[in-house]
């Protein structure tokens, strides 16, 4: 299972080759209803071949196509460690899976693309951010949303900063120790810490050590190209100023989690990141609907789908706003600029707030799923609203 990052994203929203089967299911975490979730996405599959057999596919045709996600089934590991919900894709070209950390509606989708909008709530206001805890004995990547964290695997680094530099220093064993201005301890009270490495000059060891961090940021420049999701350093305060000399990453955060993180559980950590994250969403969707309202009567702003669909399709969308849990079905002509809207679904018809979700990301603006009384708008005007760069 690949990790659900904005390159994956990107991934799903280019991929054309119909039909596209898109699936979302709840799962259950704990109890028996464990043992009825892969049988419950087996029941999914049923209703997609079935679908796609009434969409013209001969029924071998079908078969071969959701062949890799009936594989899955018997996945007993993967079926073990459920989140709170899982999406799958599959086309002729691609299989991809994903747990997810909050509940999905039950659905299958079957369309000339992937359905992207269920997906979201994991990239923006709920959404997601990373942790790098950096301590003497290893190095941890984490991924947290709203509603849970995960450890990424790092590749291709040393995993600890001793294991960095016992390679320059054979004989010496780099150490961090807390102690305060002049060796007094403060009993129950929080130390500043100063690093030490014995039988080692300290600037040179920094030096070594931002050569380090170097490394571990051309790391992650792989993990996180194209991501904006914020990065919060877990570690003692003496190296956060060394890693940020060595970033490169834009969406380091300028707060962290001050401390040795190898004393603080994946959970403590994601619960000290989110309140440095949490904030830092907030702001960005607010900023934007306060851009909305500025620009009102300029132009520069619609909530009208017919304007907003083209604007998306040509990257003049900077910002959208899209009410959670509505659909409006339709089709969209590029080659005139043309929506037609439909009361219900109709063949050849898709959800047209999911298509101005999908152009508006693949053009790099920024897309905020939010409650129907959050719109920027009147709520009455609809649940689609967008600022035009231009």
């Amino acid at each position: 299972m690949k990790l659900l990052i904005r390159d994956e994203l990107k991934t799903l929203m280019e991929e054309h080759k119909e039909p596209c089967v898109s699936i979302f299911m709840p799962t259950y975490r704990t109890g028996a209803g464990i043992q009825q979730n892969p049988i419950r996405f087996k029941n999914m599959l049923r209703e997609a071949e079935e679908r796609l057999i009434a969409n013209g596919q001969e029924e071998q045709d079908a078969k071969e196509l959701l062949d890799p996600a009936q594989e899955l089934l018997k996945d007993n590991d993967f079926w073990q460690h459920p989140l709170s919900g899982l999406a799958a894709f599959r086309s002729s070209d691609l299989f991809r899976y994903y747990r997810l950390p909050f509940d999905l509606q039950e659905s299958v989708v079957i369309a000339k693309r992937f359905y992207i909008k269920p997906l979201l709530p994991i990239f923006h206001a709920e959404g997601r951010f990373y942790i790098l805890a950096l301590s003497q004995n290893e190095v941890r990547l984490f991924q947290g949303t709203r509603y849970s964290v995960n450890e990424v695997k790092l590749k291709g680094i040393p995993q600890s900063l001793a294991e960095a530099l016992k390679y320059e220093y054979p004989e010496k064993q780099p150490q961090f120790r807390t102690s305060a201005p002049g060796g007094k301890q403060h009993p129950g009270r929080r130390q500043p810490a100063i690093f030490y490495a014995y039988g080692v000059d300290i600037d040179d060891a920094k030096g070594r050590i931002l050569r380090y961090f170097r490394e571990i940021d051309k790391g992650l420049h792989g993990l996180l190209k194209d991501e904006r999701a914020p990065l919060i350093l877990a570690g003692v305060e003496y190296l956060f100023p060394i890693y940020r000399e060595a970033n490169t990453y834009p969406y380091l955060m300028d707060k962290g989690i001050p401390g040795n993180p190898e004393l603080l559980s994946a959970e403590e950590l994601h619960k000290q990141a989110w309140a440095i994250a949490q904030p830092y969403f907030q702001k960005a969707q607010e900023e934007a609907a306060a851009r909305y309202r500025e620009l009102a009567g300029s132009g520069r702003v619609s909530n009208d789908i017919r304007e907003i669909v083209p604007a998306a399709y040509y990257g003049r969308v900077e910002f959208l706003f899209v009410a959670v849990g509505y659909q409006q079905w339709g089709t969209f002509d590029p080659d005139t600029s043309t929506v037609h809207l439909h009361q219900s679904t109709e063949p050849g018809d898709e959800d047209l707030l999911d298509l101005a979700v999908v152009q508006t990301l693949l053009h790099g603006g920024n897309v905020y799923m939010v409650n129907l009384e959050e719109m920027p708008d009147d709520p009455k005007h609809g649940p689609l609203a967008a600022v035009f760069r231009y």
